[in-house]
């Protein structure tokens, strides 16, 4: 699986299913963005993903699982990716499963993504302690993948007591080189290594952190397990309009306004996890904001993402995938209450002006699933 060979750039699509403020109902949301995921395939994208959230209209899919067996048999050949399955969240024995039958179900085209959560908001209402996400998702994890590889699922630790117990339906392929983990905070970076998984990278930060810590990653990843890791997966918030300056103002009303969705989300601008234990990295968002104010923020946001005419979107897609040697990007092209005509106009637009020059590039592929 980790053999290079030469490959073209792997591109797909995500749906978030935001409802900001309740703008419409729950039902249309779905409606809309199911449609559009729906689409993918049709217009060339090569995989659908969702992501998981609880509770508010920042995200609506409590379960990415459920929502790809859904696309599963809407489609036949797209590849389905979890952004991520929230582990410490989960009985891991029940995750092992719902993973094996969708794989099933979809004849091995899962791409897994895993990651702990950092929505207080979320854990509070599942009555956990954020403190213990950390050693909950790494014993998580461990459970699951060896589950995964060995067909049962039979841990003792200190969160997960899980006596032997066979997956069925069985797995029936390995999903060592498809599975990957979103990773923040510097501290998380050893952790997705040991637990051999590929990174998922989603901008927040500064490229040239990111790029540090890619580089900390591949080294740790090769010292532990002997090999070179899957390509990173690059994600981006994307909004592509031939019309230069329509681009602009969309990426700053929707870009940004899915910014400030984040804030309201998590929080992140009132600096109340700079003293919780496990996120002390996510502090430092507040003392950004604190710096340069929430429009200084949202414009920082926006330099991280994708946006502007299809030339400007390809330059910026290859430009911070060749930083940290992605060789698959998942665009969002519906948030932030976008209008389901421009979020559609968006998906076309991309897929007709900017996928193909992607898909044409020739790269030296370590990650067989984009194949």
């Amino acid at each position: 699986l980790k053999t290079p060979w030469s490959s073209m750039m792997h591109v797909g699509m995500c749906t978030i299913f935001q409802n900001p403020g309740k703008h419409t109902s729950d039902k249309d949301v779905y409606f809309h963005d199911v449609k559009l995921a729906e689409m993918a395939e049709p217009l060339g994208f090569q995989s659908i993903w969702t992501v998981e959230h609880h509770f508010t209209d920042y995200t609506m899919c409590p379960d990415p699982l459920q929502f790809l067996t859904y696309m599963a048999g809407r489609t036949k050949e797209a590849k389905l990716g979890s952004m991520v399955v929230v582990l410490p969240w989960h009985d891991p024995m029940r995750v092992a499963e719902q993973i094996s039958m969708l794989d099933n179900l979809s004849n091995g085209r899962l791409i897994l993504g895993f990651g702990r959560g950092a929505g207080r908001i979320e854990f509070d209402a599942f009555r956990q302690d954020m403190e213990d996400s950390r050693p909950r998702f790494v014993e998580s994890a461990e459970c699951v993948l060896k589950g995964l590889e060995d067909g049962y699922c039979e841990y003792q630790g200190t969160f997960i007591q899980q006596p032997k117990a066979f997956i069925r339906p069985a797995p029936f392929q390995t999903f060592k080189g498809r599975t990957y983990a979103a990773a923040v905070s510097p501290e998380s970076v050893e952790i997705m290594a040991k637990l051999g998984l590929g990174l998922l990278v989603i901008p927040q930060k500064p490229w040239d952190q990111v790029e540090k810590e890619i580089e900390e990653y591949k080294e740790a990843f090769r010292r532990i397990n002997g090999e070179m890791p899957p390509a990173p997966i690059l994600a981006g918030w994307t909004m592509c309009h031939e019309d230069k300056r329509l681009a602009e103002e969309n990426a700053r009303k929707y870009i940004g306004g899915y910014w400030h969705s984040v804030l309201d989300h998590y929080n992140f601008d009132t600096g109340h996890l700079k003293d919780q234990k496990g996120y002390e990295y996510y502090g430092k968002f507040a003392e950004s904001i604190e710096r340069t104010g929430v429009e200084g923020a949202i414009d920082y946001f926006m330099e991280l993402q994708t946006w502007g005419t299809p030339d400007m979107c390809y330059d910026a897609i290859m430009r911070n995938a060749e930083r940290i040697g992605a060789e698959a990007y998942i665009g969002v092209f519906s948030y932030a209450g976008m209008p389901w005509n421009e979020a559609e106009r968006n998906l076309k637009c991309f897929a007709e002006k900017v996928m193909p020059g992607l898909q044409a590039r020739s790269i030296t592929g370590n990650i067989a699933w984009a194949a």
